[in-house]
C-alpha cells in the first residue's frame, strides 16, 4: 500500500482505494490471509476478548473468532443497535447461536445482550478496519460505530486493528475524535505494536 499511500488523500478517497482492492483479491488470496489470521490470533492469551465476525471483503473468516474460544478466551461480538449508537456486545457461542442483523450482511449473537460497558471487560479488543497507519490512527467505513463504542473499553485495554498487511500504511488523515490503536494484526506481520 505504500506505492498508493498519498498523504493528502481525504478519507474519502483513501476508503475508495482500500475497499477497490479489497474487491480486487483474489478468493485464494483471501483464504490464505485468513488462515493465516487464525494462526496469529491463535497465539493470542486473554481472559475475554471483544472481537467481530468479518463479513464481505473484510479479512478473515468465522474460524478467525473460532480461534479465540478455543484458545479459552471469553469472546463477545458486537450488536448494531441503529446507525448512532455505540456497540453492544453478546457473548459468542459459537456458529449456530449466530442471527443476522438488522443491517444487511451481518451476523450477531442472538444471546443475551450485555450492554456497551461490557467492552470495559475485555483486555483485547480486535477491531475491523480498512487501514490503520503507523501512529495508531485507524481508517474505518465512516459509520463511526467504534468510535462511539471504544471510549467504554478499559484504559489499559490493547486496541488492535484486523487489516491486510499492505493496509498498515505510513500516515493516515485523522481527527481530535479518532480513537489511537494500540497495535495491528496482519497475517504476515502477526501482531505489531504501535505506534512504530
Amino acid at each position: 500500500m505504500h506505492a498508493l499511500g498519498n498523504e493528502h488523500l481525504s478519507k474519502a478517497e483513501w476508503r475508495d482505494r482500500l475497499l477497490r482492492a479489497r474487491t480486487d483479491q483474489a478468493a485464494e488470496s483471501h483464504a490464505r490471509e485468513a488462515s493465516a489470521l487464525v494462526e496469529a490470533v491463535s497465539k493470542v492469551t486473554a481472559k475475554t476478548v471483544c472481537a467481530y465476525l468479518p463479513f464481505g471483503t473484510e479479512p478473515g473468516t468465522t474460524a478467525f473468532v473460532d480461534a479465540l474460544a478455543a484458545g479459552g478466551a471469553r469472546v463477545l461480538l458486537p450488536v448494531i443497535l441503529s446507525r448512532t449508537d455505540p456497540l453492544e456486545w453478546a457473548e459468542y457461542t459459537g456458529e449456530a447461536d449466530l442471527v443476522p442483523s438488522r443491517f444487511r450482511g451481518i451476523r450477531e449473537p442472538g444471546g443475551k445482550r450485555l450492554g456497551r460497558d461490557a467492552v470495559g471487560a475485555a483486555e483485547l479488543v480486535l477491531v475491523p478496519a480498512l487501514a490503520v497507519d503507523h501512529r495508531g490512527v485507524r481508517l474505518g467505513r465512516g459509520a463511526g460505530h467504534y468510535d462511539r463504542s471504544l471510549v467504554f473499553a478499559a484504559a489499559g485495554a490493547a486496541l488492535v486493528a484486523v487489516v491486510r498487511d499492505a493496509e498498515l500504511v505510513d500516515r493516515l488523515p485523522g481527527e481530535a475524535h479518532d480513537v489511537r490503536m494500540t497495535g495491528a494484526l496482519t497475517p504476515g506481520r502477526g501482531l505489531v505494536e504501535l505506534p512504530v
